[in-house]
């Protein structure tokens, strides 16, 4: 095992921290982000930090940004995606329509 990295690590090296603060920010849990928050700035520094924030963000709009447009699926996704998608019941969403084929 490479120094630094260990198992539920993704392969990236912090990659355990760097989950454990995404997910606490999407959950939008203010006391796991303090907690986490913390936790990663310690192991990885405050200019990593700061990339790691701007990722997140980014990655958070580009759907929003990708349902606005009308962006669909493409094909591989929209297979890969059709048991969870039926699932969750993901066609009663109004951006289900810039998908031909979902509803």
């Amino acid at each position: 095992m490479v120094e630094g990295r260990r198992q539920g690590d993704g392969g990236v090296l912090h990659g355990a921290q760097l989950l454990a603060f995404t997910d606490a920010v999407m959950r939008a849990d203010p006391g796991g982000v303090r907690r986490e928050r913390a936790k990663l700035r310690a192991r990885i520094g405050d200019e990593a930090f700061v990339e790691v924030c701007a990722v997140i963000g980014f990655f958070n709009i580009v759907d929003r940004v990708a349902d606005a447009t009308g962006i669909p699926l493409d094909e591989p996704l929209l297979f890969m995606s059709a048991e969870v998608r039926a699932e969750l019941d993901l066609a009663r969403f109004a951006s289900a329509a810039n998908t031909p084929g979902i509803r």
